[in-house]
């Protein structure tokens, strides 16, 4: 019997010892309870409807033929027509639904600026169940951010965080109405910082992995002490649905967006009048550093700020006020939140020295434009495998360049192809130094190392872009 005592003893430590490891790691996950049951008052959701102007026909009565069944697979029961086209006009209501947080008790709501975006009604709904039609302070496209204005007083507000010290690997957790369903919690951690996507040059966005779905947008982003630090904003997605990729908005840069609209009923970004491009391996080594940063000036506006203060296309922007240029996507958001007439530092890296220049940054004006236009003449540079043409006095005038050289015909196997020279690029310049004609073109190429990637400034539809030369050894 004492080795079954002995047994029964050796399980039922096993099984309090995965009772206490269990406790203990229940103790170690968070527990959202207090933090929605505080927060979740000053979130709501917003309705909006959009009113459109459509044509359609009954089927079996489009110009007195009957429409053939297949149509009624994709259309249903009417037929879409354009004006003019037989069938009746009539109107369309369309209804999209997101969230919002209170910003201020006196009836001021943040939200999203695609949320309300071409809505003729706008509606909240607070967490008391009550109705309210909103107005729409201003918004803000670039960033995504839009603040609402309703006829309310004493609506509960939410502390907001400092989204400067977020931390990757912490836990956060989200509130809004996905699909509808107002108030759903969701929680998961940041998975990175100050993320850039494609067109949002102004935004530095907070990934998570919190479970995100339409009609989340515009919602708050917590940390643990119930603090907003982000507006949640957009997905990464392939089905339409969450698929663990979610972004927010860091809640420092929409406050910012929000008191300006609320103070001006507009956005000032600061504007440099420069064209960027990132800085490759092989441009890197080109303009001689050891390793890819900052932000490589293609091209500078002749009217804008930049040019006035003495930068120039070829300058790699490594800093702005002392914060580090990591990429070139780093820059447009580094200005854009410096107001317009504000002096900045600039360290930038020209001919291999750094040096620092003093820029007074412009307002970021409606609309930017480019140029092309037509050549003659003729000069052949085969080290590079290209033909080339030149520019007449009035072309250059027109694409706003002082040298350069049509590109003719590239061979497709030579070493320009290979570095993405195409036809019709003009080469403004080469290792730094302009080019004048297809002649001097041809001594500068035969001068050039065969032993490291030189830059080539081009201009090619409208803009300036440097690509990284390489020779092959002959």
């Amino acid at each position: 019997m004492k080795p079954m005592t002995r047994t029964l003893s050796t399980w039922m430590a096993l099984m309090v010892g995965m009772v206490v490891a269990q406790s203990s790691l229940a103790r170690d996950l968070p527990d959202f309870t207090e933090l929605v049951e505080e927060a979740a008052p000053g979130v709501v959701n917003i309705s909006t409807t959009r009113v459109t102007e459509g044509y359609s026909t009954p089927f079996g009565n489009f110009g007195g033929q009957e429409i053939p069944d297949i149509f009624r697979h994709f259309f249903g029961d009417r037929f879409p027509v354009p004006p003019g086209g037989g069938g009746g006009g009539h109107t369309e209501e369309r209804q999209s639904l997101g969230s919002g947080f209170v910003i201020d008790a006196d009836g001021y709501i943040m939200t999203n600026a695609h949320v309300v975006e071409g809505a003729d009604e706008i509606m909240v709904r607070l967490n008391d169940r009550r109705d309210l039609k909103a107005e729409l302070v201003g918004a803000d496209e670039k960033t995504d951010v839009a603040v609402l204005k309703v006829d309310a007083s004493d609506l509960p507000t939410l502390s907001l965080g400092d989204s400067d010290d977020l931390k990757v690997g912490e836990w956060v957790a989200a509130i809004g109405s996905p699909f509808g369903f107002d108030h759903s919690v969701t929680a998961g951690i940041i998975s990175a910082i100050n993320r850039t996507l494609p067109r949002d040059a102004y935004v530095p966005f907070i990934q998570t992995d919190v479970a995100i779905n339409p009609g989340n947008s515009g919602g708050p982003l917590f940390n643990l002490d119930g603090e907003v630090i982000g507006i949640n904003s957009q997905i990464f997605t392939r089905s339409g649905g969450f698929m663990g990729l979610s972004f927010a908005i860091p809640i420092n840069v929409a406050m910012d967006i929000a008191d300006q609209l609320r103070s001006e009923g507009h956005v000032t970004r600061g504007w440099l009048g420069v064209m960027i491009q990132p800085v490759s391996k092989d441009l890197a080594e080109s303009f001689g550093m050891e390793r890819p940063e900052g932000a490589l000036i293609a091209d500078v506006d002749p009217d804008g700020p930049a040019a006035r203060d003495g930068l120039e296309a070829g300058d790699i922007v490594l800093e702005v006020d002392g914060e580090a240029v990591e990429r070139s996507s780093s820059l447009p958001r580094l200005i854009g939140r410096v107001a317009p007439d504000s002096e900045v530092e600039l360290s930038v890296l020209r001919g291999g020295d750094r040096q620092t220049l003093t820029v007074t940054v412009g307002d970021w004006p409606e609309a930017l434009a480019g140029g092309s236009g037509e050549s003659s003449g003729s000069a052949s540079p085969a080290r590079l495998g290209i033909a080339v043409q030149a520019l007449t006095e009035a072309e250059l005038g027109k694409y706003g360049i002082d040298a350069g050289v049509r590109v003719s015909d590239v061979d497709p196997r030579g070493v320009a192809a290979a570095s993405g020279i195409r036809p019709g690029d003009i080469i403004v310049s080469v290792d730094q130094t302009p080019v004048e004609s297809g002649r001097q073109l041809s001594q500068l190429v035969r001068e050039l190392p065969a032993d490291r990637a030189v830059p080539v400034r081009l201009y090619r539809d409208g803009r300036s872009l440097f690509v990284a030369l390489r020779l092959a050894d002959d």
